[in-house]
């Protein structure tokens, strides 16, 4: 299973490729099941007599099967194939999502949020790896940042699409995922892709598996996987709508439309990632990824004009814009072929882990010192992962 030379790679741009674009458009389906459907939570609460209190429980059913099927799938995808894994995958998040809109019992929309989540578990993680598998050197920078430009995009406008169908009814943003049945019949029948040649005694595949995973500048990055969702979900996703609530008393849709800009910084520098990759080497990038992180939190409690916020957002945007699709590239380069989607699944595992600890441990500060000490904790540990990183990646 031999990804392309850079030669044959050039012969079309690369976003007017068949098998990018389907890439692509399997990315844009991953980060549908949270997105869409936030802006509907409140009437949704209403209309179910749910407390507060528990309406992040659909969060939580829809993220917790990444956390604990990332290596299951990333086994399965290198043994068996990654058509076999992706297909059913976009089948069974089309089908439990779309069925999401018919119920109106909150346990059992919990329920098939659970089963939306485990079709939802090898979206991401697959689409990297089929991008680890099609593509080499330089390309392969460019198709990863392009697909997490992709994604951001997607990300910024899917809280818009959701929130207008919500006012129509708290259950319409739940229909989106439908769009994944189709998705995966083009999957099926369009990519052209390597798969892998036969499958591997289980027992020595797992053994050399574990060496793999072993390897120190691997455990780098998927540490520093974990501390951009930890930053990302922790400092910003939770507390900046908080700080900007307590301290402009914005609407939520102000608050939404600063959020969105992280998003539209993020898809503007990725878009720009194999230009940069071209320049600096992907250490490099990541290095400066936390040193953005770093800056834009520490100004955030600074800052007492609304939209001098944007500042601040568009920073991190840029940081995550660069770093989180630079590690995605130097996974795909470090890991051996046979192990490519053990590798990327796992560090799905890794991220899947900062979105659910994140809010926890920025919690914990907010709690110790306020609202402000949630952005200095997160300069802390923005400051201490480089120096972890650094460490793992120099040998």
């Amino acid at each position: 299973m031999q990804p392309a030379t850079d030669s044959q790679q050039n012969k079309k741009k690369l976003y007017l490729e068949p098998n990018f674009q389907i890439i692509c458009a399997v990315s844009l389906v991953a980060v549908l099941g949270v997105a869409s459907v936030t802006p509907a939570f409140p009437k949704l609460a209403e209309a179910l007599n749910v407390p507060p209190t528990n309406i992040g429980l659909l969060v939580t059913a829809f993220t917790f099967p990444t956390l604990i099927l990332g290596p299951v799938i990333g086994v399965l995808a290198d043994r068996i194939g990654r058509k076999k894994i992706l297909v059913p995958s976009l089948i069974l998040f089309g089908i439990a999502g779309t069925a999401c809109a018919f119920v109106r019992d909150f346990n059992l929309l919990l329920l098939l949020r659970f089963i939306e989540g485990i079709g939802a578990a090898a979206l991401l993680s697959m689409s990297v790896t089929l991008i680890g598998d099609l593509y080499a050197g330089e390309r392969r920078a460019e198709a990863m940042g392009y697909n997490a430009s992709i994604s951001s995009i997607g990300t910024a406008l899917y809280p818009t699409i959701g929130g207008a169908l919500a006012t129509i009814g708290w259950y319409y943003p739940f229909a989106l995922p439908i769009v994944a049945i189709p998705i995966g019949l083009v999957v099926f029948f369009a990519l052209k892709n390597p798969e892998p040649k036969g499958e591997r005694n289980l027992k020595e595949y797992l053994i050399n598996a574990q060496k793999v995973i072993k390897n120190r500048q691997l455990f780098g990055l998927f540490i520093a996987s974990a501390a951009n969702f930890i930053l990302l979900y922790g400092a910003y996703v939770t507390y900046l709508p908080q700080l900007i609530n307590d301290r402009f008393k914005a609407s939520p849709s102000t608050i939404g439309l600063i959020l969105s800009s992280i998003s539209v910084a993020i898809a503007l520098t990725s878009s720009q990632l194999g230009k940069l990759a071209k320049r600096f080497p992907p250490t490099t990038l990541i290095r400066a990824s936390f040193v953005f992180y770093a800056v834009a939190l520490l100004i955030v409690p600074f800052v007492y004009s609304f939209w001098l916020l944007l500042i601040p957002t568009t920073i991190f945007g840029i940081g995550l814009g660069i770093g989180f699709p630079s590690i995605q590239t130097l996974l795909a380069a470090l890991a051996p072929r046979d192990y490519l989607a053990t590798v990327i699944s796992v560090n799905g595992t890794f991220f899947g882990l900062g979105q659910t600890v994140g809010p926890l441990l920025m919690g914990l500060a907010y709690d110790i010192g306020g609202i402000s000490s949630v952005f200095y904790a997160g300069v802390g540990f923005a400051v201490l992962t480089l120096i972890v990183f650094r460490y793992c990646t120099c040998m």
